[in-house]
C-alpha cells in the first residue's frame, strides 16, 4: 500500500508525511514543473504542465487499497473505480455513495462560472481542517493493521 498526493495545491503533503511515517507507509508526491514539490521520505514524480496530467499519471499509479489524497472530484472518482481508498485535505473521505453528489456540484459550480457568477472562495484554512484530515487518515491506516 502507499499513499499518492495529488500536491499540486495540496495543504496537507507534510501532515501527510508525519503520519505516514508513524505507520511505516511509503509516500509518492505527484506534481506538474509548476509546483515541484521535494521532501524528505517521499518519492516526488514530476509531470508536464497541462490539464489533467498530475491526474491521469496518478490514476495511472494507483493500486486497489492504496490511499489518494486530492482535492479533485473527478480524480477521486477514479480513484474510486480503481479500488483506492480517498481522501480530501479536510478529511471527508469519498465513497461510492457520496462521489455522485461531489461530482453534481462540481457540474452546477462550473455552469455558475461560465454563466459569469463567481462561487466565494475557499475560507484561509483552520486547524480543526488539520485536525479532521489527520483523524481521517490515521482511521483508514489503522483499519489496516
Amino acid at each position: 500500500m502507499n499513499i499518492l498526493i495529488d500536491a499540486d495545491g495540496c495543504p496537507v503533503v507534510d501532515l501527510t508525511l508525519q503520519i505516514a511515517k508513524r505507520f511505516g507507509i511509503s509516500v509518492i508526491i505527484l506534481c506538474d514543473t509548476s509546483h515541484q514539490i521535494e521532501r524528505e521520505g517521499a518519492q516526488t514524480l514530476v509531470f508536464d504542465k497541462g490539464a489533467d496530467s498530475v491526474d491521469f499519471a496518478l490514476v495511472n499509479r494507483v493500486k486497489p487499497g492504496d490511499i489518494v489524497v486530492t482535492q479533485d472530484y473527478g480524480l477521486a472518482s477514479m480513484c474510486l473505480a480503481k479500488c483506492a481508498r480517498v481522501l480530501n485535505q479536510n478529511g471527508l473521505k469519498y465513497t461510492v455513495d457520496n462521489i455522485d453528489a461531489l461530482m453534481l456540484r462540481r457540474y452546477e459550480n462550473k455552469k455558475l462560472l461560465r454563466a459569469g457568477k463567481h462561487p466565494k472562495g475557499s475560507a484561509k484554512r483552520t486547524k480543526e481542517q488539520d485536525v479532521k484530515f489527520a483523524d481521517g487518515l490515521e482511521k483508514i491506516l489503522s483499519s489496516n493493521r
